[in-house]
């Protein structure tokens, strides 16, 4: 009888330990932040053609600031013409910030990524700008860009 005893005493000292071990580890993640990529992307709404326009990313993790992100670059088009974009490398100004000036040569409606990698996280927010007159589009592609935008969504989540 008084193996049974024991036997109910270890299992209950067993089990107390263990939940403890639980609420520790539990609270530990508790107290620790759950921190995102998030780019702050600053493009002007219109602008001259010929100007120089400023482009600025500024890069954060969390609330601090990323000096040292694994990429950050500038892909640029305009509007139903992805095919034939660029891809501009903005300095980095070692504060969190990326900025590049960039002069479009023509009218039109221009879209603009911010490809950025940290902190094994890829973000990309995009921005629109009209240059001078802009233009009128009929975009024939959309689904085909819609799938480009899919395929950087799966990029973003991994």
């Amino acid at each position: 009888m008084w193996h049974k005893r024991i036997l109910l005493i270890v299992s209950i000292l067993m089990v107390s330990i263990l939940v403890a071990c639980g609420a520790d580890e539990s609270s530990e993640d508790e107290g620790e932040e759950l921190k995102m990529l998030e780019v702050d992307f600053d493009v002007p709404e219109a602008a001259d053609v010929g100007d120089a326009i400023p482009l600025e990313a500024l890069v954060t993790y969390g609330d601090d600031p990323v000096v040292d992100a694994d990429e950050v670059d500038f892909e640029i088009w305009e509007m139903c013409d992805q095919d034939n974009s660029v891809h501009e490398e903005p300095a980095n100004n070692d504060d969190g910030t990326y900025t590049l000036e960039y002069s479009f040569d023509e009218d039109g409606v221009y879209e603009v990524y911010a490809h950025t990698t940290a902190h094994d996280m890829h973000t990309m927010p995009k921005k629109e700008i009209t240059i001078g007159e802009g233009g009128e589009y009929d975009c024939d592609d959309e689904e085909e860009n819609h799938d480009h935008d899919e395929h950087h969504d799966e990029e973003e989540h991994e």
